[in-house]
């Protein structure tokens, strides 16, 4: 990403000049897919024509830097890659960008590219955004098409984006969306057992930062201590979906995933009879209280991840514990299907740490003009 364009867009348009770092999941015409795993990349085909996010980018002007890393096949959180490593945090040297969305986060972060295009299932976009101090967006499920993207768990996957300027993530979401919500007047909720979930020090700034969101509504218990049951159904749901996916190519060629990913996978593979499907039973009731919940107008308040991004060197086992607590915060969105913007709003030991607000379904402009208000404006 430090030549020319790998892809240049039209001549003129809204995001004329705009260098855009894109993930390994998208087509990109004349490359190949290589989804984080240099054995996919080597049987992969030559792509034709790009994906229709690539190519609306491009249309409206944006040149697409490069192409840039990803967790192998997206199923990961943290940003490690046992074939490639970890991408450098621009924003947190030494720590950690998040995953699987780690590579356009990486190059947002460093200055070498000014929009990331993404994926976000459980928070891959989300969490990049909050480790690296960047703002984000993860739209209402399905809202942005996805042709022409290597998907993961499509009840879930999204197409989201990064920048470091708010501005810019709205101009992308002019073109990335469908034609606008009603600008709604927002009214803002806090859910205390949710942000219970967040590490203290995390905590202390979420609270200090929502009050320059005016007057905030506390609503005692948003999952009526449900999570552990939404959050295991989530897990079978989004696995088995990747095993139906993926699991073909996996047992093709053994040894090929790192031990994390590899964990991952073998969940859905190994669900017995019946648990997938008694998943999804369970999470069509949690959409049911989430989108009573966070109706249109309404915007819920959150930490976008339980604490700073955690230092590289991290052993494992710390690692993957940090990467359960945080997807108990993420999953809700997933979940649900529901939008949500992280903005560069908390600081924890001189650490970012995103707040994320979620909004109702369809509100994705009315979250973009969120982040964008000087109001909100974070200590980036």
């Amino acid at each position: 990403m430090t030549g020319g364009p790998l892809a240049k867009g039209a001549p003129d348009g809204p995001l004329a000049g705009v260098r855009v770092a894109v993930k390994d999941l998208f087509a990109v015409a004349g490359q190949r897919i290589g989804a984080g795993n240099p054995d996919w990349l080597a049987e992969a085909p030559v792509e034709e024509r790009n994906a229709w996010a690539v190519q609306a980018l491009l249309d409206a002007g944006a040149d697409v830097a490069g192409i840039a890393q990803t967790d192998e096949l997206a199923f990961s959180l943290n940003g490690t890659n046992k074939h490639y490593g970890t991408p450098p945090n621009g924003a947190a040297p030494g720590r950690i960008t998040g995953g699987s969305s780690n590579g356009p986060a990486s190059a947002v972060s460093l200055g070498l590219a000014d929009l990331g295009l993404g994926t976000d299932t459980a928070g891959s976009v989300r969490v990049p955004s909050s480790h690296c101090g960047l703002y984000g967006l993860r739209p209402t499920h399905g809202a942005v098409r996805s042709d022409g993207l290597l998907d993961l768990a499509r009840s879930f996957d999204t197409i989201g984006w990064f920048a470091r300027d708010p501005g810019l993530l709205e101009r992308a979401g002019d073109v990335l969306l469908p034609p606008g919500d009603p600008d709604l007047p927002l009214s803002f909720a806090v859910a205390d057992d949710v942000v219970e979930l967040a590490e203290p020090e995390t905590r202390e700034s979420f609270e200090a930062a929502c009050a320059a969101f005016g007057p905030v509504r506390r609503i005692g218990s948003l999952m009526g201590g449900r999570l552990e049951e939404w959050f295991a159904a989530f897990r079978n749901v989004q696995a088995d979906e990747a095993w139906k996916r993926h699991g073909a190519w996996i047992e093709a060629h053994p040894g090929s995933l790192g031990y994390g990913v590899t964990k991952r996978f073998a969940l859905g593979r190994d669900l017995k009879p019946g648990e997938a499907e008694a998943g999804r039973e369970v999470l069509e009731e949690a959409r049911a209280v989430l989108h009573g919940a966070v109706p249109p107008g309404t915007v819920l308040l959150l930490p976008a991840a339980t604490a700073p991004a955690p230092p590289v060197d991290l052993d494992a086992e710390t690692m993957d514990a940090y990467r359960f607590r945080t997807l108990r915060l993420t999953c809700f969105a997933s979940i649900a299907g529901l939008p949500a913007v992280v903005m560069p709003r908390l600081r924890v030991a001189g650490l970012p740490v995103g707040l994320c607000a979620i909004g109702g379904r369809g509100t994705d402009r009315s979250l973009l003009r969120l982040a964008a208000a000087p109001s909100h404006r974070g200590p980036e």
